[in-house]
């Protein structure tokens, strides 16, 4: 009997086929390229989840586009007792990361 219920032969359930992956990293290239082309532009990010955001591309990595978000813009990760639509000064620079992969299209606001 094993010593660890981990060992033994590794079985592959689920592997990314390579033209899906070319694919991928070809959409995370033009996502990337365009959010360095608008660093430090106020924008509006969609998702592919749903949600959308607003604020100023403070940066971008090889994963995640880091938005800083507009004071305004009232979320359920501020803490304490100034929830929507109120402003806490202590957290009107919240930075929220967001991958590459999750979206959908990013609108110039002007």
């Amino acid at each position: 009997m094993p010593d660890s219920p981990f060992e033994g032969e590794a079985q592959t359930v689920y592997e990314l086929e390579t033209r899906d992956a070319e694919a991928f990293n070809r959409c995370k290239d033009r996502i990337h390229s365009i959010c360095t082309e608008y660093l430090h532009r106020p924008v509006r990010v969609y998702t592919v989840h749903g949600h959308s955001y607003e604020g100023t591309i403070v940066n971008v990595d090889d994963h995640y586009v880091y938005l800083q978000l507009s004071p305004e813009h009232g979320r359920a990760l501020l803490p304490g007792p100034y929830a929507y639509p109120f402003y806490n000064p202590y957290y009107s620079n919240v930075i929220l990361p967001l991958v590459l992969f999750d979206l959908l299209a990013i609108s110039l606001l002007v």
